[in-house]
């Protein structure tokens, strides 16, 4: 997997290092060692970032050649259009087969190379109206974590990045890597991408998650069962219309929604790590039946859980760091 992240003179450390951080771990944990990463700068130059730093170990555009993955981490704040020359270099590697990932700001070189067009694309919450008059023809969701439609990427602000950076690791090799990896990073291993941008409330506050958290615990533990928000708001211990409130505020997401993607988790894990036949690992989940889970998992996935399964596998599997 070659890996080719842009920099340019302003770009925060913060933003270049997020993709450099999540792709790097993957290497440093000899998880895949073909996990190459490259910062590369539109005319090979060195770059001073916003902090004063010169990134002087750096390639030009011919790195786009190889690549399978073109980040795009940020754009200036001032939202210039992209230059004639990238969105030529970057829509010849996505024709060859790269995809693209457009972070944070980095949403607007993409959508100006017209990757999106007919599509759906996130930014920075702040940054939704300008993204909105950017390009015709490209939705913004101004809401989302991020957007993945496989060939391109894009995320919305600062953490966000991790998290959609964590997702093409869990994409590429599985869950259970991308869990290993997010606990090396000491982040969170999944967050949906259609989650909330941000909560109403800050997760710290009395009262915040950590008043939800053993209901959260006790739901994951009991997958195979009814999780239904009464069920929920009752372990909670609160009525059913200030525990979905309150969810939300803290979660950014339903609590349906919420244990949906927990069973969908959990249904990928044991597709990767075990051998039980999909009707087993379904029940495991508390899918009600084999069809439902397959009917869920090809509307998450785009693919069924059978496929999943091979596509993990290998002989002797993954040795994984503890």
């Amino acid at each position: 997997m070659r890996i080719a992240v842009h920099a340019f003179d302003g770009v925060t450390m913060f933003h270049l290092s997020a993709p450099l951080l999540v792709f790097g771990e993957v290497g440093r944990l000899g998880i895949a060692s073909d996990w190459e990463t490259t910062v590369w700068t539109s005319d090979g130059a060195p770059i001073r970032t916003a902090e004063g730093m010169t990134v002087g170990d750096v390639s030009g555009p011919d790195v786009l050649a190889d690549a399978d993955l073109v980040v795009l981490p940020s754009w200036p704040s001032d939202l210039p259009p992209a230059g004639d020359a990238l969105v030529r270099d970057v829509r010849d590697a996505h024709a060859r087969g790269a995809s693209v990932a457009g972070l944070c700001l980095g949403a607007f070189p993409v959508v100006d190379t017209g990757l999106l067009d007919g599509r759906v694309a996130v930014t920075h919450w702040a940054a939704v109206d300008q993204l909105a008059v950017r390009r015709p023809g490209v939705g913004v969701d101004a809401a989302a974590l991020y957007r993945d439609y496989g060939d391109v990427l894009t995320s919305a602000g600062t953490a966000s990045a991790i998290d959609a950076c964590v997702n093409v690791v869990r994409t590429h090799l599985g869950s259970a890597v991308a869990t290993t990896v997010s606990r090396h990073l000491v982040v969170a291993p999944h967050r949906d991408g259609d989650q909330a941008q941000y909560v109403e409330r800050p997760l710290t506050e009395p009262g915040g998650v950590g008043h939800l958290a053993p209901t959260l615990e006790w739901a994951q533990r009991h997958l195979d069962q009814r999780l239904a928000v009464d069920d929920l708001a009752a372990h909670a211990r609160m009525s059913r219309r200030n525990f979905t409130r309150r969810f939300e505020e803290v979660t950014g997401t339903s609590p349906a929604r919420w244990v949906l993607a927990r069973r969908l988790d959990e249904s990928r894990r044991l597709l990767e790590t075990t051998d039980r036949p999909v009707a087993d690992v379904a029940r495991a989940c508390g899918f009600g039946s084999a069809v439902t889970f397959r009917q869920r998992f090809v509307a998450a996935y785009a693919t069924t859980p059978s496929s999943y399964r091979s596509r993990f596998t290998s002989p002797g599997g993954l040795d994984l760091p503890s």
